[in-house]
């Protein structure tokens, strides 16, 4: 079986978008870290060629934090492409626009644990 989380050649990348986090990505992480919201999450985490800004590896679920460059249409179509990749490994992605964490980030935090408990119920 090929490994496909966390592969070493995406290591450097991974590592270069944690220290480039936008704002958004920053005040999200301190809010869902260290299982504050009961579940782990994993920041800058690759499946296969993408890296994605949150992932909770045991439910499959991914958050996304979208900036106003995901309305472009070569944006919207590697966006459609990744998220296709992502979800035949099972995966489901919660997509949430920065300004929602700038301006209410523990409704966001929120929305998420949401997401969580029901992907707990699917499985």
């Amino acid at each position: 079986m090929t490994k496909i989380y966390n592969i070493q050649k995406m290591r450097e990348r991974r590592k270069q978008l944690r220290k480039e986090s936008t704002v958004a990505e920053q005040v999200m992480w301190q809010a869902i870290r260290n299982s504050k919201l009961s579940y782990k999450f994993r920041r800058q985490y690759s499946i296969g060629p993408y890296v994605t800004d949150f992932c909770c590896p045991e439910l499959k679920l991914i958050v996304e934090l979208d900036g106003a460059y995901h309305d472009y249409d070569e944006q919207v179509i590697y966006d459609k492409e990744r998220e296709y990749y992502l979800r035949e490994f099972g995966f489901d992605i919660l997509h949430i626009k920065n300004e929602e964490v700038r301006y209410n980030y523990i409704e966001v935090a929120e929305k998420i644990k949401e997401a969580c408990l029901r992907k707990e119920l699917q499985n």
